[in-house]
């Protein structure tokens, strides 16, 4: 079975799109077989893998709406051992079609259930709400990460996360689990130290040790169409995001081992 990751916050510019992508790249990079979905109606995700939104005849909407088989949605990317479902404006839509339904909250981990997929890891790039689409994401998921800026605005936001994790293991997946990630990160900025600090003491290992520190590289690497471990291998948001993919690894390696024991 794949390991499944939302990557979600309803506060917007915390590096959401950028970290689905560059965790999927360098697990893709250490041989792993990895799957990007991309939920989000902007379609960022798939825009920095070089797809234009009109591209793709069959998107992430019509596997939510239309209960489209996922494996007829995917999409190859130039990156080996990565593929992308890519999305487009029309999944706006799942958020009132979704709600009608008996046990919608159910809608995509049935899809991937029934998919018959061979990836080791899937991870879902949600939009910046906390909606229907989300919802649907967190239920499918093992793991939430929750990247967050280590300002008050993005740390304040965790709030409302913390409420739909609790809504969700009571409804629909009493095992989700979740990690923050502190990401921008400006180790000179002492706001910043302190607000990483009281994250720290506030969540304990409910916050990565990776952390993904600011890195211009990173902006410019979805202008480029490719993930910044191809677009400048030996920066050090390439090298961040490797020990992250690292970490999530290992805790994926421990939590499995909890769940057969």
């Amino acid at each position: 079975m794949a390991y499944t990751i939302a990557v979600s916050n309803e506060k917007g510019g915390v590096a959401k799109t950028t970290t689905t992508l560059s965790l999927g790249a360098a697990l893709a990079e250490l041989g792993h077989r990895v799957l990007l979905i991309d939920l989000d109606p902007q379609a960022n995700l798939s825009l920095a893998l070089g797809l234009e939104t009109g591209e793709a005849e069959i998107t992430s909407a019509n596997v939510l709406i239309e209960n489209t088989p996922l494996k007829s949605a995917i999409r190859r990317t130039d990156v080996a051992n990565l593929e992308l479902i890519p999305s487009n404006s029309r999944i706006e839509s799942a958020e009132q079609y979704l709600p009608m339904r008996s046990n919608y909250l159910a809608t995509l981990r049935q899809a991937l259930q029934t998919g018959a997929l061979s990836h080791e890891y899937i991870l879902f790039d949600c939009p910046p709400a906390l909606g229907a689409i989300t919802l649907n994401a967190l239920s499918a998921a093992d793991l939430l990460i929750i990247p967050t800026q280590a300002e008050y605005f993005s740390a304040y936001a965790l709030r409302n996360m913390m409420g739909s994790i609790r809504r969700i293991r009571q409804e629909s997946n009493p095992n989700l689990a979740y990690r923050i990630l502190v990401t921008l990160l400006d180790r000179r900025n002492r706001t910043h130290r302190n607000i990483f600090e009281q994250l720290q003491a506030t969540f304990g290992q409910g916050v990565f040790t990776s952390v993904i520190e600011i890195d211009t590289k990173l902006r410019e690497s979805p202008i480029a169409g490719m993930p910044i471990t191809q677009y400048r291998p030996t920066s050090r948001g390439s090298q961040q995001y490797r020990v992250l993919a690292q970490e999530l690894i290992e805790y994926a390696k421990e939590e499995a081992g909890r769940q057969t024991a």
